[in-house]
């Protein structure tokens, strides 16, 4: 009878531990998760390119060409130089959060994992630039472990924010964006959201750091349109088209810095100026002296791409 005691108190005894151990996660792999839907022309993401608007412009998760017009934008520069811009619509000046890990004592992201974001065009919060985050996780952490923010917070690794900023549009699975000012890839990036995978682009045209509160910097664009703005009249201003010159896609829009500037930042304030003024503004110098309609009306996030010296 004894024995039978001891062997019962032994099973109950295994079972139990075999209950509470706690399994560590496994990594998962970024080639079979699920990819996430985005839209960027939704009446929740965007501001100017709203497919309620504009039905001609993509549908939800269909690949967008951004080297086509509205996407691209010929301009001028400071002192008149040729230039090229992407236009990624009107983006917040307090960054969303990009996590990037690290194994402890190590000054290298972990090789093989992706960077986790917790927010997709649509959601509340999100942002074209992203203020880099550091995880800290173990020596013996396996890449793609953690793939959400929701596996981040629970985790209890050690959170690092810096003053690093990215610009980084998500976009749908297949989108394409071939120029580039440096030499950085111009192929789409993977990264985790809420455990599905989520694509991006990245320009590096310029190194970006926040300001000292903490918010993207920001630098003047001056940009007219076809229809001066006026509030009686929903076609006016961004509806109405940028103004061109006759047969040619070549607008006097003027970006007041270039990526080469210590003040240069792909998020532009704009500066509306009068139609009537157009032919006359072929610089910063013109444009500053154009009359100007509306100051900060809006910031938008438009990389440049192209530069002609």
């Amino acid at each position: 009878m004894k024995h039978l005691v001891l062997i019962s108190t032994t099973l109950i005894l295994a079972i139990v531990s075999c209950e509470n151990k706690t399994e560590e996660p496994l990594p998962k792999d970024p080639d079979k998760a699920e990819v996430v839907s985005v839209d960027r022309f939704s009446d929740q993401a965007a501001v100017l390119m709203k497919r309620s608007a504009e039905e001609s412009l993509p549908g939800a998760n269909d690949p967008v060409n951004f080297d086509v017009i509205p996407f691209i934008t010929k301009s001028y520069g400071p002192a008149g130089q040729l230039v090229q811009y992407y236009n990624f619509d009107v983006q917040l000046t307090i960054p969303a959060l990009i996590y990037v890990l690290f194994r402890e004592g190590e000054e290298d992201p972990v090789e093989g994992q992706i960077n986790i974001i917790d927010v997709i065009p649509g959601d509340a919060g999100y942002n074209d630039f992203w203020l880099v985050t550091k995880v800290r996780v173990p020596a013996s952490y396996q890449a793609n472990t953690l793939t959400s923010f929701a596996g981040i917070s629970s985790s209890g690794y050690t959170v690092d924010t810096t003053t690093t900023l990215v610009n980084c549009p998500v976009v749908p699975e297949g989108s394409t964006a071939t120029k580039r000012l440096g030499t950085e890839s111009k192929n789409l990036h993977r990264g985790w959201y809420k455990d599905k995978i989520a694509y991006y682009f990245s320009f590096e045209e310029k190194e970006l750091s926040t300001t000292p509160v903490g918010t993207v910097p920001l630098s003047p664009v001056y940009v007219t349109f076809v229809e001066n703005p006026n509030e009686e009249d929903p076609t006016s201003g961004p509806p109405s088209g940028l103004v061109t010159e006759p047969g040619s896609d070549q607008t006097h829009n003027v970006i007041a810095t270039l990526p080469e500037d210590e003040d240069y930042s792909p998020l532009w304030i704009v500066y509306v100026y009068d139609n009537a003024d157009f032919d006359s503004v072929k610089d910063l110098e013109t444009a500053e002296a154009a009359n100007i309609l509306i100051e900060a009306a809006m910031n938008v996030n438009c990389p440049v791409v192209f530069i002609d010296q």
